[in-house]
């Protein structure tokens, strides 16, 4: 009666409603199902993205700032560009991020952003002191024209003539480019892999032993995972852009001090380094590759651009890849969990073979799960690249001429025309974000999520997917949402 009395109110009442009383009764538009026009269909005959499953490359190189130790990025735009970023991190890490803002308003929108990063640059040091700046442009500053690199030079002799000299020695700058008219969130964090090292590296002339990797947009819980990894090769490493301890740390206690840094991330030192590397591995073509391969270009230092390392194939090629580069045998633990994800995997052939599968995401994380469900003897369907990658269609596609699959690949495309044609030829399994939940409970196929974002789910932050263990766990993910799915209880035992 309430839910009833409530719904046939035009406002809200003075003394309010609560939550328990709020209902809100969904009514369609229409009474049934108007399929679009088939010609509208494909993304390619539209001039609008509708539902994209990417976001905006501002984002990309903020991700890869945090992962620096005591740096903060300075978004050079409005602040919904900053809060937007900062909830994201919010629902994904369940911890705050620290990113400063120039706060745009009408006049920026005019006269351009000068007074706002001067101001802002200044306040930051002052107040934050930080290590490190990252410089991150928005799409009304690139629109406008900001002189970004004019600007800063402005800002740093206006703080020397304030506080002297050694201000400048306290605080590295680095200015990555990011309107998201440009790109996605993927060529964001690209472009910022590119530009610190671009800033910041160094060749000494004195060889170094240390392999470098480029991660990507993997979790706190893979970076753990490599690190085990790399502990158990007995390599001497450095991860760039390390989230693992800046974004899911242990909660000690209220911070002593303010302003608060978390203690981990990688240090400016580590990237002045990197010049003199053996070697440096980009875990992710299109989220790192391209900072890789301009330090092969500048500092001759070898780089190996490989697939993300999900599943048996990928991690055998990273780990066969840092064998032959370091020299050190792979360990006889390794093979073993090796053997242990193996041996998960035969045990459970039986749910997974012949099952259909669709995919979404961003090109890594969609051309690593490809291989790993054809291993599982999964047969993908439909597979959407959210952000358009050569790299990633050519590793599908190889894929899947190994197996004698034949997907349609949408290279670029939105969740409208995959929901589209899932909705015409359901799967058995939907691989995805969290973005694709609304799809999957539409079409009522279980979805596994996995890859950027995933913020409905506690703790998915700290599980590995990569490596023998990460396969393991995410094995485990797949095979227990089809027991619950399409196997009576009854039956799951066998």
């Amino acid at each position: 009666m309430i839910n009833q009395k409530i719904n046939r109110v035009s406002e809200i009442p003075v003394e309010g409603i609560t939550y328990k009383e709020l209902h809100i009764e969904k009514r369609p538009l229409t009474p049934e199902y108007i399929p679009p026009p088939p010609e509208l269909v494909p993304a390619t005959n539209r001039s609008v993205c509708i539902d994209p499953s990417r976001t905006c490359m501002p984002l990309g190189a903020m991700w890869a700032t945090l992962g620096v130790h005591r740096a903060i990025p300075f978004v050079q735009g409005a602040q919904g560009c900053t809060t937007y970023v900062r909830y994201t991190f919010a629902r994904i890490f369940r911890e705050p991020a620290s990113i400063a803002s120039a706060s745009f308003h009408e006049d920026a929108a005019v006269f351009g952003g000068r007074k706002n990063l001067i101001r802002g640059v200044r306040n930051l040091v002052c107040r934050y002191r930080p290590e490190l700046i990252a410089i991150v442009t928005t799409c009304s500053s690139e629109v406008i024209g900001d002189d970004i690199q004019s600007f800063l030079a402005e800002a740093l002799e206006l703080m020397e003539e304030e506080f002297g000299p050694e201000i400048l020695d306290l605080t590295k700058f680095v200015t990555v480019n990011t309107p998201s008219f440009a790109g996605s969130h993927v060529e964001g964090y690209n472009r910022a892999a590119r530009e610190f090292l671009k800033a910041l590296s160094r060749k000494t002339g004195q060889p170094s032993e240390d392999l470098y990797f480029i991660p990507g947009f993997l979790m706190p819980g893979d970076l753990r995972e490599l690190k085990h990894l790399f502990e158990l090769m007995g390599i001497s490493y450095h991860i760039l852009f390390d989230i693992s301890d800046t974004l899911d740390c242990p909660l000690v206690g209220m911070p002593e001090r303010i302003p608060y840094y978390p203690p981990g991330g990688t240090r400016v030192e580590e990237f002045v380094r990197a010049g003199d590397a053996r070697a440096i591995f980009a875990l992710s073509p299109d989220a790192g590759g391209a900072g890789a391969k301009w330090l092969s270009r500048r500092h001759k230092v070898p780089a190996l651009v490989l697939p993300m390392p999900v599943g048996v194939g990928n991690t055998d090629r990273l780990l066969k890849a840092i064998s032959e580069v370091s020299g050190r045998p792979i360990p006889e633990a390794v093979r073993w969990e090796r053997g242990i994800l193996l041996d998960a995997m035969a045990d459970t052939l039986h749910y997974t073979m012949m099952k259909r599968v669709a995919l979404a995401g961003d090109p890594d994380f969609v051309a690593a799960a490809t291989r790993f469900v054809c291993e599982l003897g999964m047969i993908p369907t439909y597979i959407l690249v959210g952000t358009r990658s050569a790299s990633a269609e050519g590793e599908v596609l190889s894929v899947c001429e190994e197996y004698n699959h034949k997907p349609i690949l949408m290279n670029g495309s939105d969740q409208f025309e995959w929901e589209y044609a899932l909705k015409h030829d359901p799967p058995d399994l939907i691989l995805g974000h969290s973005r694709c939940v609304n799809i999957s409970r539409e079409i009522r196929v279980p979805l596994v999520r996995f890859g950027f974002p995933v913020y409905d789910r506690v703790g998915y932050q700290r599980r590995a997917i990569v490596g023998y263990r990460g396969g393991e766990y995410f094995l485990s993910l797949i095979v227990n949402t089809l027991l619950d799915h399409h196997y009576p209880d009854d039956r799951t035992h066998q």
